[in-house]
C-alpha cells in the first residue's frame, strides 16, 4: 500500500491546481485512492444517520464508513453509539439487518452477545469452555472513536484526535440550520435511505453537487423540454456559490433574476413561515425566503440537496442527503435519504415524496442523467493518454471558470467567501486545495 505522496507528483499537482487544473488520472488512480483512504476517511467526519431514524431504545440502523461497517444504537438511556460492526470473537460482521430494533445482538458465527452498550453479556458454554477466569469487559465491541450530532445529522469519525465536529463544519453549520433547524420538532427521515451502485470515483460525486450547476441545462436537458426545469440557460447561476472551510461548499440559487415566479420559502405551506421566523436568524430568512434550490457537500464525501421539484407541475420543497461510499478506485455505493419538516402537513410530506421518488430516486429522471455522466468520466479518466507524463492540455480537467475573473459579494450575510453567480469552480478548486492537504501529509 502507498503510504505518502512523492514531492515531484505532489509538486505537479500544486503546480496545475494553481492554474485551475487537476490532472486526469488522480480520479481513479489506485495509488492515490490508497491515500485518501489512509489521510481523508480514517481521519475526517463522514455522516452516518438522521436522529429520526433511531427513535426508541434499542433501534438501531447498520451503515459504513469506507470499508468499516458501523453499528449505531440508541441505548436506554437514550445515548447514541456507534460500534464497529463486528464481533470481538472471529471478527464476523455482526448485524446485517439495514435497520430494526433489539436488546442485544448475537453474533451468527458463535453465537456470542451483546447488550446496547456493546458489552459481552454472553458466551455459549463461556464458563466450560472459557473459564471463569475470562474478563468479558475486555471483549466489548470497539466504539467508533468520536460521535458527534448536529442539527439531528450524526457523523462518525475513525480519528480520536480529530477536531471537534462543529469545528469541522465550520461555516456550513449556518446554511445547515436553514435546511434542518427551520422548523419546530426540526426534520425527520421518511422511509428508509435507498442504496444503488454507480461506476465512478466518489470525488466525481461530490463536486457534482458541491459546485456544478452549470451543467444543469445540459445534462439535464430532458427536464428542460418536459417543462419541469425552466428553459433559461443561466437559471440554476442565478444566486451564490459559497466556499467554505474544510473543503465544504454550497450553491444557493434564486429565481428571481430569471423572471421566475416562485413562492417565499421554497413553496413551504404558509401556515410554518411562524416557526421559520422564530427558529432562524434575520439573515437566514432573507436569504431562505428567496431561495430555489440549496445544493452543497460536506467534505469528504456527504452531499445536500434542498430543492423545489416534482412531476406533472406539482413542485414541492424536500431534502435529500447524500453519501458517495467508496468502494474502490471506480465504483462507490450511493446512500440517499429523504428528509421533510416533521412539522409540515401530512399531504405535503406525501407530495414531497413523491417529488423526490420521481426526480432524485434510484429511477428518478434527474438522478439518471447525472450517474450515466459520472460514469463516463471515470472511464475517460484511467487510460495511458490521461496520465500522460507531461500533463499537456489533453489530459487535465478545467476548473477555470470565474478563476481570477469574479470577485466576492462583500454583502453576503452568511458565513463564507459568496461569489455573486453558482456558474463558478470556485467550491471545485477549494475541495481539491484541502483534498490535497490531506493526502500530502508526510509527503516523501
Amino acid at each position: 500500500m502507498k503510504n505518502k505522496l512523492d514531492k515531484h507528483t505532489l509538486q505537479v499537482l500544486k503546480n496545475k491546481m494553481d492554474e485551475g487544473l487537476l490532472p486526469q488520472w488522480v480520479i481513479s488512480d489506485p495509488e492515490i485512492y490508497q491515500l485518501e483512504m489512509k489521510h481523508i476517511f480514517a481521519r475526517t467526519w463522514q455522516f452516518l444517520a438522521h436522529e429520526s431514524e433511531l427513535p426508541d431504545a434499542g433501534s438501531y440502523v447498520t451503515r459504513w464508513m469506507a470499508n468499516d461497517p458501523v453499528l449505531l444504537v440508541r441505548t436506554n438511556s437514550g445515548e447514541i453509539k456507534a460500534f464497529l460492526n463486528s464481533c470481538t470473537h472471529r471478527g464476523v460482521h455482526l448485524c446485517t439487518a439495514d435497520f430494526g430494533k433489539k436488546k442485544t445482538f448475537t453474533c451468527p458465527y458463535h453465537g456470542w452477545s451483546f447488550n446496547l452498550e456493546g458489552e459481552l453479556i454472553g458466551i455459549v458454554a463461556g464458563d466450560k469452555v472459557y473459564g471463569q477466569e475470562m474478563d468479558k469487559k475486555q471483549w466489548g465491541l470497539r466504539p467508533i472513536a468520536q460521535i458527534g450530532v448536529y442539527q439531528g445529522m450524526i457523523f462518525g469519525n475513525l480519528d480520536p484526535d480529530a477536531m471537534p465536529l462543529e469545528d469541522y463544519l465550520g461555516g456550513m453549520k449556518w446554511y445547515l440550520d436553514i435546511m434542518l433547524g427551520r422548523s419546530d420538532g426540526g426534520m425527520e427521515v421518511r422511509g428508509v435511505p435507498h442504496r444503488w451502485v454507480v461506476d465512478t470515483n466518489w470525488k466525481v460525486a461530490l463536486e457534482n453537487f458541491a459546485g456544478d450547476p452549470y451543467h444543469v441545462q445540459t445534462t439535464h436537458r430532458s427536464t428542460v423540454e418536459l417543462g419541469i426545469s425552466p428553459k433559461d440557460p443561466l437559471y440554476a447561476g442565478y444566486g451564490h456559490q459559497v466556499v467554505l472551510e474544510h473543503g465544504h461548499g454550497i450553491n444557493v440559487i434564486t429565481a428571481a433574476a430569471s423572471g421566475l415566479k416562485r413562492p417565499p420559502y421554497q413553496g413551504l405551506p404558509q401556515d410554518m413561515w411562524p416557526m421559520f421566523e422564530r427558529n432562524l436568524t434575520k439573515e437566514q430568512l432573507e436569504i431562505f425566503s428567496k431561495t430555489t434550490v440549496f445544493v452543497g457537500s460536506c467534505f469528504p464525501n456527504l452531499s445536500l440537496h434542498s430543492p423545489v421539484h416534482g412531476t406533472e407541475g406539482h413542485l414541492h420543497n424536500f431534502l435529500t442527503l447524500r453519501v458517495w461510499r467508496p468502494l474502490g478506485p471506480e465504483k462507490i455505493e450511493v446512500w440517499s435519504w429523504f428528509l421533510i419538516d416533521k412539522a409540515a402537513p401530512e399531504e405535503f410530506k406525501e407530495n414531497s415524496y413523491k417529488g423526490y421518488i420521481s426526480s432524485f430516486g434510484p429511477s428518478g429522471t434527474l438522478e439518471q442523467d447525472d450517474t450515466e455522466i459520472w460514469v463516463r468520466v471515470t472511464q475517460a479518466s484511467k487510460g495511458i493518454m490521461a496520465r500522460d507524463k507531461d500533463l499537456n492540455y489533453d489530459n487535465v480537467l478545467n476548473y477555470l471558470m470565474g478563476l481570477n475573473r469574479i470577485t466576492p459579494d462583500e454583502s453576503w450575510p452568511g458565513p463564507g467567501v459568496a461569489y455573486p453567480t453558482s456558474y463558478l469552480d470556485a467550491v471545485q478548486r477549494s475541495i481539491h486545495e484541502y483534498w490535497l492537504e490531506l493526502i500530502s501529509r508526510d509527503a516523501e
